[in-house]
């Protein structure tokens, strides 16, 4: 059944006004906040007021505006923008779990990740299993009487692989875990909380602000939770202080209202790249092609009108390879070779080496992610056809493909 959820009108119809009536809400260039009398200000601090703000480590109002208008994207109860997706996830995690809990996590996610799941919270006492989450009866016979979350990416980072959100979220629900979702690589193509998924989270680094120009992060879920997350006793994006810069804030929130011409744009451009690539004989990662393993999944549980998403994943099986289709793209103007994504121009890297080289090498190949991975993030260029053709041009002259 095909999803028809449009995240776009949703922030079509989120309408905010600044102070003195702006069409961009005003930014409160303020760390802290002031009172008419000490009454108010106690009360402020025993539970959140809306409307009242305290001090900016808690939220202040463009905070507040961005959070709001991407839980009416993620059609979630509520959010809470942080630092960077890297605070995002590590405040889920850490507001969720306890010593001696556990956490199921898929293998195939973002280096940082990992390297936050293998390395630092152990020292917490808190485990983690790494999962092949394509293989739901694999993932519940690994689920214990500590497992406390199902961790996931939508569209995985660099493999691309799917996750079947309908299916993880009844295997966590059924075993009263929390299912929190990566969806940094798919934002408006896929919609986690209509899913299933308890936790949202994007880095907004990367396709939601889309100028690569900032950091930051961003948490949909529950009021619940996101009440937990901001307490001032025991809150984790309270007490470890996240905090997302009110000038960044509202750049981003500016660019949220272009994202879905910009997501239409990047899926339709990533899909003609990998069907042409594809029809030269090369290993591509794309869900958009009939040959990806999720196809048929990702025809199930996307927003149409979206795509299958902006990231492709160019195999050439050597690490030298890739380097050279990396030298030669770059002098050829496809891009630039450089970590990150969702920028306006094509960005591309080897994450064996790079974004995902936290992942032992043993684990990388376990995975299926070899050296010679190219991971590419297409850019909105207007003639795609022209960008293929010296793509192309580079594979021909380096003897990566024939004539």
């Amino acid at each position: 059944m095909k999803q028809t959820f449009d995240p776009s009108a949703r922030i079509q119809d989120y309408l905010v006004f600044g102070e003195f009536g702006d069409v961009n809400p005003s930014i409160t260039d303020s760390s802290t906040f002031t009172f008419m009398n000490p009454t108010r200000m106690k009360e402020v601090f025993d539970h959140e007021i809306e409307g009242c703000f305290l001090y900016s480590r808690h939220w202040n109002p463009i905070n507040k505006d961005l959070a709001r208008a991407l839980a009416w994207m993620e059609d979630s109860e509520a959010a809470q923008v942080t630092a960077s997706g890297m605070s995002a996830i590590s405040c889920v995690i850490l507001q969720l779990c306890h010593s001696g809990d556990e956490i199921l996590s898929s293998r195939t996610i973002y280096g940082g990740t990992y390297a936050l799941f293998k390395n630092f919270l152990p020292r917490l006492g808190i485990t983690v299993k790494f999962v092949n989450m394509q293989d739901v009866d694999e993932v519940k016979k690994q689920i214990t009487s500590k497992t406390r979350v199902l961790y996931t990416e939508a569209v995985s980072n660099p493999l691309l692989e799917v996750a079947d959100l309908p299916e993880l979220s009844k295997l966590a629900h059924g075993h009263g875990m929390k299912l929190v979702v990566d969806n940094t690589f798919s934002p408006m193509s896929i919609s986690p909380i209509r899913l299933g998924a308890d936790v949202v989270i994007h880095s907004m680094t990367k396709f939601i602000n889309g100028t690569s120009d900032c950091v930051a992060g961003c948490i949909c879920t529950t009021s619940e939770l996101v009440h937990q997350l901001t307490d001032i006793n025991e809150g984790a994006c309270m007490l470890f202080g996240p905090v997302l810069d009110s000038y960044r804030a509202a750049s981003i929130l500016k660019n949220l209202h272009s994202l879905h011409i910009r997501v239409k744009q990047h899926s339709a451009n990533a899909l003609y790249m990998a069907t042409e690539l594809d029809k030269l004989g090369l290993r591509v990662h794309y869900p958009g092609l009939p040959g990806h393993p999720q196809h048929a999944l990702m025809k199930t549980i996307m927003n149409w009108d979206f795509g299958f998403g902006g990231m492709l994943a160019l195999d050439v099986e050597e690490e030298a390879k890739a380097d050279e289709l990396m030298t030669r793209m770059q002098e050829e103007k496809v891009g630039y070779l450089a970590v990150s994504l969702g920028y306006f121009k094509t960005l591309f890297s080897a994450p064996g080496h790079s974004t995902s080289s936290e992942i032992p090498e043993a684990e990388r190949k376990r995975m299926g992610l070899s050296d010679g991975l190219v991971r590419v993030s297409v850019g909105l260029d207007n003639d795609i056809h022209r960008s293929f053709e010296r793509i192309k041009k580079a594979l021909i002259e380096l003897k990566l493909v024939s004539v």
